[in-house]
């Protein structure tokens, strides 16, 4: 059987508290914190991808994306804070690296940003020390870190230029400083004086330009670290562009009134920038120069239409904004855990004056979640929080289907198996509500207050719900409390209903888990561990276990009030469990928010599957009933939805094939005033439609006259345009004549230059051709000189080269007889050279032989010498081996005298052994015996008890017929005195005696037929009084019998256990006998052999005379 697992599948929820805790990806998905993991979400396709966060973490605490939106990096606090990156375009989002700050102790950075490039990553630590860390992220090293501000004035914000890579902008209270890194540190590069001022965010506009917000709800403007001006935020009046007046400050320490609101976010984009403006309002301002601004947008959070009463939803802060890749999109999250977007495009904006948020998902609980329940008919699931609100989700589709808010808070909430029906706890009362298409309405409440725990039996005829320490069960069709049941004495956690609803487990904080019958209201199992607080409690697949886990960290299966297993307790506290209806799973939430599947039958070691779900302890959970999901809430206001597959990834097979119906409830007030707003839009859309079309008819007539107006202008500019045409041409027609003249002038000049050219060309040519045919003439001349001159200077080299030939031949001659000489000369040499070798070779082996017979020759005379000591050794060694050969021959004696002493003792003992088995043997006969007749009493026993019973039953027949008796005459008593009052009257009374007679002769005939039975009955009774008496004399016998058996097996187990005391010291001094003989024997064997064995003693005395001597 494959193991079950959890996949992530949805969540809905954001978790708040972290920084810039929403980004775009891409223009259609999202990356924000929810529980313990970032949530990739397709705001199209609605689908969601979950990269997981580290296990260690105890939280998020800030979150950021690079600029070419690939790396997502999360900071996440603890006892060492660490900075993860994500690669976001891996599927699972691949964890790139893990970042810390070293050797010093950092708890959390409250602040993370990436570098335009996306190579550096800075982080901002807590106070008091206010570090920046800067990180080359890629090749996991740290390069500066740099202590910002005191103490006393806290940093909120850190960002990178988007222009420079290596300039930082730093802001908080009474900070405002830019830094820069350079030579491998981070270097202060400007300050500006604002100690009284609290910034709260800021943004880069250009490469020396930044705008901070503050707390008073000031936007400063700051050019190259200085305070220069001020953007107002009031338009000033009569302008239709509402133009942002940019003043000069004067003041930079003046503070508003308490009233403004303040900026807590901000963000530039290319047209200028978005920043907040109070809660739920958003202003769009655009740059109209170098330095100006102005407001052009203010986008407004929506009313809440399903609020009851006054609504927060106007009112929330704004912690983040953020603007798609392309611009189109404005996305922001709230401090309630809220997610809205508006469309930014140019179409959108041009249609409404004013405009709106909407939901980018869903409505997200804003606090702890408490309460949580599923039904069979519809794929819903509801919820309750802390903020007042309960919740109506739609598992398969991912949809908020109803919500609604009240003014006080919701303790729990239970949803009828059909879907159309919603139990929930105030503190006052606790009512039942219909979910009708838009709102949940209370049409009953029930007097239970602050009720904490409620549940639907599974038929959805009852309902079970806690009361202080009491659980009410009210009945479902007449509203009727049926049962009281009593029994804890601490608040009620949780309870829990059986398939059939016969039964009813509870668990409390008193350590007691309570099974009761809802029939009796008795209680039929109970199991009490007052050192354990339960917190969760539920029954098996088959409903024969229970399954509880609480304060003791432990899970433990119950069966008839005892603990059948336990899982091992672990450092982290079960909070909430639920079980599996296919009986293969466990699963159960955690303290500190993780998932554990558990396999079942429970193991017994600590054997589970952990995963990371939620960053606060969960607190409800719950499997649907096809075993397709499991559902999990929590304290930081999150729903989960996972997928429950097998490890091959397919999901579990089900036996109940269950059914979604799609019906909704709605009164017949609302579906009357929905007909009749229906019947009003229809007239209104016929007006409307009637409305447009005059108004069409008037433009088309209105047109018609503007197309003619414009038929006549455009005629006459045509008929203009024509003249003006013609009166072109002429002018064309004269300056072509024109051109054409000109032409044919220009062509004769330049015929006439053309030729007056060539003539001049011409003569300049003869008179240059006569120059060069004199200049050949002269070369050839100095030619034939120079070739006179080169054949006599050739003649002279060729005489002078065969002189030197005849000299250097000479020469040659006699050094060639020089270098003979030298040839056999150094033949010699060589030969000699060689022999010299040869007998240097022959030396080196004969020292060599020299060295080796030296050695040998030590070799030798250790050798001697060690014979000579051995010599001595074993002459030594033969001496103490004789005079232990003596000594052994004593021992011999003596051990042979003790062996004949041994062996006259034991004859006797194992005499006594024989005669005592035998007693033993009596004894188990006289066992058999008894146990035969106690077989043989049981026997009459069991027929006289039959025969009891018979005698019994008869009695009961008498009885009733007695009784019978009795009725018949009490009737006929009354009908007798019925007939008195017919005495004057004696028709009527002849007829009543007739009916009397008719209706009771028989009945007296069987009257005295007892009578004459009661003989019968005393002599049966007499037997059985008899038979009473035997089966107790019976009895009397069978007492005393069993007593003197008692008594007479008592004195056989005593004899037994001194008889088998006995029998083991004899075996204990038998086997020292045994072993003390084989040691003679053994010592026999060594000295019946002394000459073989002296030889060998000798050697081994060679070998090690010190470990014979030990033996």
């Amino acid at each position: 059987m494959s193991f079950v697992v959890a996949q992530s599948h949805f969540i809905f929820g954001v978790r708040t508290g972290v920084r810039n805790n929403l980004c775009f990806f891409d223009e259609q998905t999202v990356v924000f914190p929810s529980g313990n993991s970032c949530v990739c979400f397709d705001t199209v396709q609605r689908w969601q991808r979950f990269i997981s966060g580290s296990e260690r973490s105890q939280g998020m605490r800030a979150m950021t994306i690079s600029s070419n939106r690939r790396y997502l990096a999360v900071s996440d606090y603890g006892e060492r804070a660490t900075v993860t990156v994500f690669d976001l375009q891996h599927e699972q989002g691949r964890k790139r690296k893990v970042l810390s700050a070293g050797d010093m102790s950092v708890q959390e950075f409250i602040c993370i940003a990436f570098s335009p490039d996306s190579k550096y990553l800075i982080g901002l630590t807590e106070g008091p020390e206010w570090m920046l860390i800067l990180w080359l992220w890629e090749k996991h090293k740290l390069l500066a870190t740099l202590k910002t501000t005191n103490t006393n004035n806290p940093v909120t914000q850190v960002s990178f230029n988007p222009y420079n890579n290596t300039q930082l902008c730093v802001s908080g209270t009474g900070v405002f400083k830019l830094f820069r890194y350079s030579e491998g540190a981070l270097k202060q590069s400007s300050v500006a004086k604002v100690e009284s001022i609290n910034f709260l965010c800021h943004t880069w506009m250009s490469e020396h330009r930044v705008i901070a917000g503050t707390d008073t709800g000031r936007l400063l403007v700051f050019e190259s670290g200085d305070l220069r001006r001020e953007i107002s935020m009031t338009s000033v009046q009569g302008q239709s562009a509402r133009q942002v007046e940019v003043k000069k400050i004067k003041d930079a320490n003046v503070d508003e009134g308490p009233s403004v609101p303040s900026i807590t976010a901000i963000l530039s984009y290319s047209k200028g920038f978005a920043c907040s403006r109070g809660p739920g309002t958003v202003f769009l301002f655009e740059q109209t120069d170098e330095s100006g601004y102005r407001k052009t947008r203010e986008i407004k959070i929506p009313l809440d239409a399903y609020c009851s009463g006054v609504t927060l939803a106007e009112y929330q802060q704004i912690d983040t904004i953020c603007f798609s890749p392309a611009e189109e999109t404005l996305a922001i999250s709230t401090n309630r855990g809220q997610l809205y977007s508006v469309s930014l495009s140019s179409v959108d904006m041009n249609k409404e004056d004013k405009l709106h948020f909407e939901l980018l998902s869903q409505s997200f609980h804003s606090s702890s979640i408490t309460g949580l329940s599923i039904c069979i008919r519809k794929p819903l699931v509801a919820t309750c929080s802390v903020d007042r609100s309960v919740r109506i989700w739609n598992y398969e589709t991912k949809v908020l289907e109803l919500y609604k808010e009240f003014q006080e808070e919701a303790y729990s909430v239970a949803l009828h198996p059909t879907g159309l029906f919603i139990l929930v706890g105030f503190s006052d009362r606790l009512r039942l509500m219909n979910l009708l298409i838009d709102d949940i309405r209370t049409f009953k409440e029930f007097t239970v207050r602050s009720c904490r725990e409620c549940a639907f039996s599974n038929g959805g005829h009852m309902f079970a719900a806690v009361n202080g320490n009491i659980i009410q069960i009210y009945s479902v069709t007449s509203f009727d409390n049926i049962l009281n049941l009593k029994g804890h004495n601490g608040k009620v956690c949780q309870i829990e209903w059986s398939l059939d609803d016969s039964r009813v487990v509870s668990c409390g904080v008193d350590g007691a888990v309570y099974e009761w019958n809802t029939q009796s209201g008795k209680r039929e199992s109970e199991s009490v561990l007052k050192s354990c607080s339960y917190t969760g409690v539920a029954f098996s697949s088959d409903c024969k276990t229970i399954l509880a886990v609480g304060t003791d960290l432990t899970l433990k299966e119950i069966q008839d009030c005892q603990v059948l297993r336990e899982v091992p307790a672990d450092e982290t506290a079960h909070t909430a469990l639920a079980v599996s209806h296919s009986g293969r799973v466990v699963f159960t939430g955690t303290s500190s928010g993780t998932v554990r599947a558990i396999k079942y039958p429970l193991p017994i070691q600590k054997e589970w599957i952990t995963y990371q779900a939620h960053s606060g302890p969960v607190t409800k959970m719950v499997i649907t009933y096809d075993d397709q999901f499991l559902l999990t809430v929590s304290e930081d206001g999150c729903l989960l939805i996972w997928k429950i597959i097998d490890k091959e990834g397919r999901g579990l097979k089900s036996n109940k094939h269950i059914v979604h119906t799609e019906e909704i409830l709605i009164t017949k007030s609302d579906l009357e005033e929905k007909t009749q707003h229906m019947l009003e839009m229809k007239m209104r859309l016929e007006e409307l439609q009637m409305e447009n079309e005059y108004q069409l008819r008037l433009k088309d007539m209105n047109y018609n006259e503007k197309l003619r107006e414009l038929s006549d202008n455009f005629v006459q500019q045509i008929g203009t345009l024509k003249t003006s045409q013609q009166a072109m041409k002429t002018e064309m027609e004269k300056q072509e004549c024109e051109n054409q003249q000109n032409s044919a002038e220009l062509i004769m000049k330049h015929s006439k230059e053309l030729k007056d050219l060539e003539l001049s060309y011409s003569q300049k040519l003869i008179v240059e051709h006569e120059k060069y045919q004199d200049l050949e003439q002269k070369h050839q001349r100095m030619l034939e000189d120079y070739e006179k001159q080169l054949k006599s200077a050739e003649d002279r080299k060729i005489q002078a080269v065969e002189e030197l030939t005849k000299m250097y031949e000479a020469k040659l001659q006699e050094k060639t007889q020089l270098l003979a000489q030298f040839i056999s000369l150094q033949k010699r040499i060589d030969d000699r050279s060689a022999d010299i070798n040869k007998l240097k070779q022959e030396r080196q082996r004969l020292l060599g032989l020299i060295r080796s017979l030296e050695s040998d020759i030590e070799d030798l005379k250790r050798q001697i010498s060690g014979h000579e000591k051995t010599s001595q050794d074993k002459d030594h060694i033969i001496l103490c081996l004789k005079r232990k050969n003596q000594e052994l021959e004593k021992l011999k004696f003596v051990l042979e005298f003790q062996l004949n002493e041994l062996k006259q003792k034991t004859e006797p003992l194992q005499h006594d052994i024989s005669v005592k088995k035998e007693r033993i043997s009596q004894l188990e006969e006289e066992l058999i015996q008894t146990d035969k007749s106690n077989a043989q009493l049981k026997l009459t026993v069991s027929e006289l008890k039959l025969k009891l019973k018979t005698r019994d039953k008869e009695m009961c027949k008498e009885s009733q017929k007695v009784k019978d008796l009795e009725t018949h005459l009490q009737r006929l008593k009354s009908d007798l005195h019925n007939c008195v009052s017919f005495i004057q009257e004696p028709k009527t009374l002849k007829d009543n005696i007739q009916m009397i007679y008719t209706r009771y002769v028989q009945q007296t005939e069987r009257v005295e037929r007892t009578n004459a039975d009661d003989t019968v009955q005393k002599a049966v009774r007499h037997q059985c009084d008899r038979q009473e008496r035997t089966v107790n004399g019976l009895k009397m016998r069978l007492v005393k019998s069993a007593e003197e058996h008692e008594k007479v097996y008592a004195k056989i187990m005593k004899e037994n256990m001194t008889l088998i005391a006995e029998i083991n010291e004899l075996r204990k001094e038998l086997h020292l006998a045994r072993t003390q003989a084989k040691d003679v024997k053994a010592q026999l064997a060594l000295l019946k052999k002394p000459k073989k064995s002296q030889p060998i003693l000798e050697e081994a005395a060679y070998q090690d005379p010190k470990q014979l001597g030990v033996s």
